[in-house]
């Protein structure tokens, strides 16, 4: 007998999910550039300035986009859901994975954030109360363990604080993303980014400040091209497409696409820091592709 809350879910229609999927995977591509941009940016900045300066950037030119649109006040109702969506994508996944990438490889860390699409799954589960079937979460979890396996094959099995960093990071990111899904579809997607960064803009100064002022902003042009890519484009325009996709193709579906940042990642990681990508790297990225491939076509309520 069909469990009568799943049976009652409205199902999203396949076009809107397909574009979905494609708005996702935009996301997922400016994303994937993170980690190594923001190790770059690292090198001469402090992870203080990389992780929450790139908001206050990312901030101004959001409140610039909403004046010119003219877009609404956030209602009273949606402040709540903003704040969350601040504390998940604005402040703890920034500072974190920046932190991280003072002793992590970029590469390695790309595989550490693997696990993300299944926790944006378990975070729209218990939020937004999507309903994944047992199909669903065999191969999510299946996708999941390999790029955590993965991870400790690279880090010889042990787990360091940058590590345990970009776990937490991970938690906060999956909970700003399947917030930031359910407001999208009353505020708008990238209205929701731009609201973030606003309200947050204000409180991040002060760290901000107080870290220029006592280490100053010199760096090499490499560095703050990667700064000004991580503020301008990881922080604001590639959430336009990301919380867009996720509202229109549903959190637990959409979010796996985000399993193919791992090795986007790694093949960025490769290109701009000249890490080696080998057989073992090659041969997960298909294993965790296919997972995503199979895991799609199952029933998510």
């Amino acid at each position: 007998m069909a469990d009568p809350l799943e049976s009652a879910a409205p199902q999203i229609p396949s076009g809107q999910e397909t574009k979905g999927l494609l708005l996702g995977f935009v996301g997922v591509a400016v994303f994937s550039l993170t980690l190594p941009a923001t190790r770059i940016a690292v090198v001469d900045f402090q992870p203080v300035v990389v992780g929450l300066g790139r908001a206050i950037l990312a901030a101004g030119v959001a409140l610039a986009i909403l004046l010119a649109t003219r877009q609404r006040l956030p209602r009273w109702g949606e402040w709540r859901s903003l704040v969350i969506v601040a504390l998940g994508v604005v402040l703890g996944f920034p500072l974190l994975s920046a932190w991280a990438m003072l002793s992590v490889p970029a590469a390695h860390g790309g595989v550490v954030l693997g696990i993300l699409p299944l926790a944006t799954v378990l975070a729209a589960a218990v939020m937004l109360r999507e309903r994944p079937s047992p199909g669903f979460w065999f191969f999510s979890l299946l996708g999941g363990g390999a790029v955590v396996a993965f991870s400790l094959l690279r880090g010889g099995g042990s787990i360091g604080p940058g590590h345990l960093a970009l776990l937490a990071s991970v938690v906060c990111a999956a909970i700003g993303y399947a917030e930031g899904a359910r407001l999208t579809k009353t505020l708008g997607g990238w209205q929701v980014i731009c609201w973030a960064l606003v309200i947050s803009a204000p409180f991040l100064a002060v760290p901000v400040g107080l870290s220029i002022a006592e280490h100053g902003m010199s760096g090499s042009p490499a560095s703050w091209g990667a700064f000004l890519y991580v503020a301008l484009f990881s922080q604001l325009l590639g959430f336009f497409a990301w919380n867009r996709g996720l509202a229109m193709g549903g959190v637990s579906r959409v979010s796996q696409v985000q399993l193919l940042q791992t090795f986007l990642t790694i093949f960025a990681s490769a290109v701009l820091l000249g890490e080696h990508i080998d057989a073992m790297t090659i041969g997960f990225a298909v294993f965790v592709v296919a997972s995503v491939a199979i895991g799609r076509r199952m029933r998510v309520g």
